[in-house]
């Protein structure tokens, strides 16, 4: 059976619009992010991956944060990627869409030479970092009003 979605790079600016669609759709819709928060400074220069169906359709993205951008959420640690925005449309939970978009920043941040990802899960979400490899670190903290516990995974 064919997998019924592909995960890529999105570099090109239709793919951005689309992370930033489904970004709008997860977080700023369905969770009542508000909007001026949900979009920063980081998106130009994170990288981002795009989940979408074969017929073209977004049905998740994320993205990684390098250098001072990740270094100022994980502690320092220049080898330490940060995984972030990770957010996957109603139409495609239960498809394994987070996972493939989870490796894939994983990927990414192995081709730069980071040795761990780093992220702030929803505390409803740290079952399924864990079942990725993530560890839970540090206490409970609100983020956009929503509470978010710290996560590592050495690659």
């Amino acid at each position: 059976m064919s997998t019924p979605y592909t995960v890529r790079g999105a570099e090109d600016p239709a793919d951005r619009e689309a992370c930033f669609a489904v970004r709008k759709e997860v977080f700023v819709v369905e969770q009542g992010v508000p909007q001026d928060i949900e979009y920063d400074a980081h998106d130009a220069d994170a990288v981002h991956v795009l989940a979408v169906r074969e017929d073209g359709v977004p049905l998740g993205t994320g993205r990684l944060l390098t250098g001072e951008a990740a270094a100022a959420r994980t502690g320092g640690d220049p080898a330490v990627g940060s995984l972030g925005r990770l957010a996957v449309a109603r139409r495609a939970r239960g498809l394994g869409v987070g996972a493939a978009l989870v490796r894939a920043i994983e990927d990414a941040a192995r081709s730069r030479g980071l040795t761990a990802v780093d992220l702030h899960a929803q505390t409803h979400a740290l079952g399924f970092y864990e079942r990725l490899g993530y560890e839970v670190y540090g206490p409970e903290f609100p983020d956009a009003g929503i509470p978010h516990r710290s996560m590592r995974r050495t690659l």
